[in-house]
């Protein structure tokens, strides 16, 4: 099964740990997750980003 890094993204941003996300997909590895952030936070930094105002 494929597990896309705006999925892993979105676990964590919701305040999932790394080991809950493990629990839930089993074949994945923490070094998975970890490279999935590396990887999403790498593309954030290629373009600005507007935040609306709270």
């Amino acid at each position: 099964m494929r597990v896309t890094v705006g999925m892993v993204v979105s676990q964590i941003g919701a305040g999932r740990s790394i080991e809950e996300v493990l629990a839930d997909y089993p074949y994945l590895e923490r070094e998975d997750i970890m490279q999935a952030l590396r990887y999403a936070a790498w593309r954030a930094e290629e373009r600005e980003v507007t935040l609306a105002s709270a």
